[in-house]
């Protein structure tokens, strides 16, 4: 009778760790898939996606959590456990696999270190409202590359109307254009949030993404405003002309400084 009992315990304790691996399995799979799509979803149902990703992408990434939903309830269909029943006979694999325990060992501990990871990162965006990138990474970014932004092509051919452009196209136009008188006069309304110089001048930034906020580059036009007039990553709205200095370069002479709120779009594209 003990001998029975004790293979009914040791039969129930493998019985509970197959049940907790299936689970695990589950969770690391499906689970943190279908969350991940429901937070897609809620975001591009409010238009918060804008946020991280451009607005072109939007359809695309809101279709692949649809896809993702409907995976995810075909598979609550299977029994539990059936996607690691490879049909494998494991009655002699005892002597076999035991050199392979240090690596099944490693493998468990990078699954788990894995999953707690990526359960953080979901758990963050459950619990997180959705945010703009910070100003200081605006600021960080500043220098990485030379500006060249939506409508750049167009700016470098001289068909482009001026009056559409945004920060992004006028940083284009101060880092590459090689006739700046031709710009000299023209008038904008732009907005962006204010940075400083190294010069003790003021900028006005704009985050310009091309695909989602991996890519996003800061795009800055120097402004003539008294360094303490705003406080940096203050949101305004600029109305004023282009100027062309002596020496060539270009500069934002400002009719009117508005402070604004953040606009619920506040990257451009």
């Amino acid at each position: 009778m003990s001998d029975h009992a004790h293979t009914g315990t040791h039969t129930d304790h493998e019985a509970s760790r197959a049940r907790a691996r299936a689970l695990g399995s589950r969770w690391l799979g499906i689970g943190l898939a279908t969350v991940i799509s429901v937070v897609t979803l809620g975001l591009g149902l409010t238009g918060r996606l804008n946020l991280y990703i451009s607005p072109e992408s939007v359809w695309f990434a809101c279709a692949a959590a649809v896809v993702t939903l409907a995976g995810a309830i075909w598979s609550c269909t299977l029994p539990l456990g059936e996607e690691d029943d490879h049909g494998h006979d494991h009655g002699h694999a005892h002597d076999a696999d035991a050199p392979a325990a240090p690596r099944r060992s490693l493998a468990v501990v990078g699954t788990v270190t894995g999953g707690v990871i990526a359960s953080g990162v979901v758990v963050a965006a459950l619990v997180l409202p959705p945010a703009s990138l910070s100003v200081e990474l605006a600021m960080s970014r500043v220098g990485e590359q030379t500006a060249l932004f939506a409508g750049a092509d167009d700016v470098t051919l001289g068909v482009a109307d001026t009056s559409t452009f945004g920060v992004g196209d006028w940083a284009s136009v101060f880092a590459t254009a090689t006739n700046t008188a031709a710009y000299d006069g023209k008038t904008v309304t732009l907005t962006g949030f204010v940075t400083p110089t190294d010069a003790d001048a003021v900028n006005l930034t704009r985050l310009v993404i091309t695909h989602c906020v991996i890519d996003a580059q800061p795009a800055t036009l120097p402004v003539t405003i008294d360094a303490g007039e705003f406080d940096t990553g203050q949101w305004v709205e600029i109305e004023g002309t282009i100027k062309a200095d002596a020496d060539g370069s270009l500069h934002v002479e400002p009719n009117s400084v508005t402070p604004i709120d953040e606009p619920q779009d506040p990257y451009e594209y």
